[in-house]
């Protein structure tokens, strides 16, 4: 018998209970263990334990059906007598996953009977959860396991990114619980955040465990704790990755043997039996303590919004559009752009901030229908949050075959209750003393003193204004939303504020309007009801924004006189806060008018290409409508471009025909930005209009007017053919700015004698396309010499390098060059060059090499 048969009869015939290891195999057949072992791994055999495992779970399982709290030593016992040869701790590390089993199998048999019984009452909680029966269908049921598995559940954690209903599913599964007849219908269902206390554990503790009379500062009388208040119910703890280790050592005793103490207490034990839920984003290896993941056996993990099939997360849309439409009561119309819009954008904050997005748009809509006293609410692409619609427009594409499945029309719903939104006043979130009464409210019952939470307020306000001064920067917010919301007489107020400082901070940007009228209004309110204005910041805010806070003194008493308040200097400085937080850097302030180029088919994006390398700059931008594309979404795509491409002075649009050449004046409507349209384009063009774009005197009428004189077209196509004038092109490896300083100093040198030639400087960006690069910009003209740092080998053109003319050796050489005179150059021989004493032979090489050579 070969040695791979005798490896196979030994395993053939062991023990299934006690499967022999490798060493035995190796004793037992005479061949060398590390033989048996790559022989075993060659075929697949797995190792001993696994080889036993299956058949050891299912008679845990057997026994645990019998008797569920039997102890790990009973398990053992039993598992021995009936011939395992087994040890406590390898029972203890099975036990947990034979649990697990049992729940799952005990489910499965629920479901096969309530189906075989044909019951329509049964429980259908889940039901609620779209995807229940799709792509949750493994998630429902390790919760439904984990919720009937005797005598209270089985303690489960949910895992899953911020948003993707980790709490939701945790409701269901105590509705389940209670329709199941798992738990009692009175059984208590309780949510603790963690996160709201991370910064206290010991307030944290206090919360979950309750604390005795005296147990610290402010206890003035014994408090039962959470664990206590939801006993015999389901607890269920979010972020629980924020629950400190000593919490989760006091966690892990209640839930091995259902004792606690409260805080405080140090003889008398509590009990309490819970099952519980915890949720977090992190990974649990990283953020909880092995003890205590060891009693946690159930791991359910919830899917990304955007690893949901398409079916589900539309169904998930229409779902929350349904809801809206009930709450607002109105006929409801979203348009199919905006439903295939929530079905392909990221969602980063997964079903959270799909829900959230939904929302906002209703509002928006919601308040465009009050505006304009519409019967229906219609809920357009203009209505989306900003950043989706930023999103949706920079990564269009064309809809596939699945989608068009699900969205080929607009959704139209039917409200059925009046209940009025109030959705629209999330555009006041960035109230600065909504955040600080907030914040305020947060430290004082986490039991902070008053000169702890001022010092932690006000570090923190500067911060907030700096992050709604990138959000305002960043998203364009709709003035007339913002005017209609407020008033006008506030928000025409924080125009002319805006106006009067602008006389004294010259880069002081107008996207403080908004935010500046949220803020007046929210102080004006506050004014009325006598709420106390106070910033923690004041004394910090007067030495460190002195001028700010002086403009800030100078509006406050238009804004006293307008409003017919009496305003203190703690809102001067929340305003001089203001002032400085939108003021741009000075360092960018050169403004150049923007150019787009616009076409139907691939066209636009080549020719912006060519003449921003031409150009050495990165200015022109390519905008291309595919023939699927309806005017709308080209008009709002070119809306956003223009928006980022705007510094202040307009933008040109070069566009090649149709429905591109009537946006201007939308544009300009819509947006408030100067805008003019040339009817036609060409790459030549396109590198005339951003040449002269780059020159800081000329306007955007400037330069419009001239490139759409026809007159001023054809001569420019005249001038390509122009074989008469010379130029001379001077190049850079670095960009166009170091070859215009060649240019000035070609003229500053040789001054009259330049006169009838022209010099044209080139970035050298792309040495592949150099040569095309020439040919375009001389236009057939005679090359005089190539000037520049390195040298692009075009054709028969001399080469001059720029140190060379810098030093004035090649000063000569270009004025014969440019007055076409043959340098006569004496041919020179070898020994003009090196002396012959520096010539030698090395001896052992043979004479007629050497002639050779």
């Amino acid at each position: 018998m070969n040695t791979e048969n005798l490896i196979q009869s030994v395993i053939r015939h062991e023990d299934p209970k006690n499967p022999l290891t490798d060493q035995e195999i190796s004793g037992k057949s005479g061949v060398l263990r590390e033989i048996v072992t790559k022989f075993r791994k060659t075929n697949g055999i797995p190792d001993s334990r696994e080889r036993r495992k299956g058949l050891l779970l299912q008679e845990m399982i057997k026994y645990l059906s019998k008797d569920v709290e039997i102890s790990e030593r009973g398990l053992t016992e039993l598992l021995q007598d009936n011939g395992f040869r087994i040890a406590r701790y390898a029972v203890k590390g099975l036990k947990e996953e034979a649990e697990l089993m049992l729940g799952v199998q005990k489910a499965e048999i629920q479901a096969k009977d309530e189906r075989d019984s044909g019951n329509d009452a049964n429980p259908n909680a889940f039901d609620k959860m779209i995807g229940y029966d799709g792509s949750l269908k493994e998630q429902v049921g390790q919760a439904k396991a984990a919720v009937i598995y005797p005598p209270h559940g089985l303690n489960t954690l949910i895992l899953g990114p911020s948003g993707a209903g980790k709490s939701f599913l945790a409701e269901l599964m105590h509705h389940f619980a209670v329709e199941t007849n798992s738990f009692s219908e009175d059984a208590p269902f309780m949510t603790f955040n963690c996160a709201d206390y991370a910064n206290n554990p010991q307030l944290l503790l206090a919360q979950l465990f309750g604390y005795k009379k005296g147990a610290f500062t402010g206890a003035n009388e014994d408090k039962k704790g959470i664990v206590e208040l939801c006993n015999h119910g389901i607890l269920f703890l979010d972020e629980i990755h924020r629950l400190p280790a000593e919490g989760q050592e006091i966690l892990f005793y209640l839930l091995d043997k259902g004792k606690y103490r409260r805080m405080g207490e140090s003889t008398l034990t509590r009990t309490a039996t819970i099952m519980l839920i915890g949720a977090t984003t992190e990974d649990p290896k990283k953020s909880l303590l092995l003890t205590f993941r060891r009693r946690i056996p159930m791991i359910i993990e919830l899917p990304k919004f955007t690893d949901r099939p398409k079916s589900e997360r539309f169904a998930l849309i229409k779902m929350f559009f349904i809801a809206e439409s009930k709450r607002l009561g109105k006929k409801l119309v979203v348009k199919s752009e905006v439903l295939r819009s929530f079905l392909t954008y990221s969602c980063m904050g997964n079903i959270g901030q799909l829900l959230s997005d939904i929302k906002v748009s209703c509002a928006r809509a919601f308040l465009q229908s009050t505006i304009s006293q519409e019967n229906r609410i219609l809920v357009n692409f203009q209505h989306l949050p900003d950043y989706v619609r930023d999103e949706i427009l920079s990564n269009y594409k064309n809809a596939d075959q699945e989608i068009s499945q699900y969205i080929y029309d607009d959704l139209i719903l039917s409200g059925q209750s009046s209940v009025y939104a109030e959705d629209h006043q999330t555009i006041l979130q960035n109230n600065i003393y909504q955040f600080i009464d907030d914040t305020y409210s947060e430290m004082k019952q986490e039991g902070y003193d008053n000169q702890k939470i001022n010092s932690v307020i006000g570090s923190m306000i500067e911060k907030k204004l700096e992050r709604v001064a990138m959000e305002a920067r960043s998203h364009e917010l709709n003035l007339d939303t913002v005017a209609n919301i407020i008033g006008k007489d506030i928000y025409n107020l924080a125009r002319h504020c805006y106006e009067l400082a602008k006389e004294h901070l010259t880069y002081l940007q107008d996207k403080i309007i908004a935010p500046l009228s949220i803020h007046l209004s929210s102080t004006y309110g506050r004014t009325l009801h006598h709420q106390e204005i106070r910033n923690p910041n004041l004394d910090h805010v007067k030495k460190k924004y002195r001028r700010e806070y002086q403009i800030a003194l100078k509006l406050m008493s238009k804004i006293n006189q307008e409003l017919h308040v009496q305003l203190s200097e703690d809102e001067a400085s929340f305003i001089a806060m203001y002032l400085k937080n939108f003021q741009a850097d000075h360092r960018d302030q050169e403004s150049h008018v923007g150019v787009i180029v616009l076409s139907h088919g691939h066209v636009a994006c080549g020719m912006a290409d060519v003449a921003n390398r031409l150009l050495g700059v990165e200015h022109a931008v390519g905008l291309e409508m595919d023939l699927s594309d309806s005017p709308n979404l080209m008009l709002e795509k070119t809306i956003q471009t223009v928006r980022k491409v705007n510094q202040g002075k307009g933008c040109l649009l070069l566009a090649d025909m149709g429905s591109l050449v009537i946006f201007g004046d939308i544009i300009h409507e819509r947006i408030g930005i100067p805008v003019r349209v040339i009817g036609r384009v060409d790459t030549l063009m396109v590198i005339e209009c951003v040449r002269r774009a780059l020159l800081p005197e000329d306007s955007l009428d400037q330069i419009a007017d001239e490139l759409d004189n026809k007159n001023y077209y054809y001569n420019l196509g005249d001038r390509a053919e122009n074989t008469q004038g010379k130029v001379i092109v001077t190049l850079c490896i670095t960009g166009q700015g170091a070859a215009q300083k060649i240019k000035d100093y070609l003229y500053d040198s040789l001054g009259t004698e330049m006169k009838n030639i022209e010099v044209i400087p080139i970035g050298y960006t792309n040495s592949k396309d150099i040569h095309t690069t020439i040919t375009q910009v001389v236009r057939n003209r005679k090359i005089v010499a190539i000037v520049g740092t390195i040298d692009p080998e075009y054709g028969n053109v001399p080469f001059i390098t720029a140190e060379e003319l810098v030093s004035g050796s090649a000063l000569i050489h270009l004025r014969n060059l440019m007055n076409n005179k043959i340098e006569e150059e004496t041919p020179k021989r070898l020994s003009d060059v090196i002396s012959q004493d520096l010539i030698f032979f090395e001896s052992g090489y043979k004479d007629d090499m050497i002639d050779k050579m």
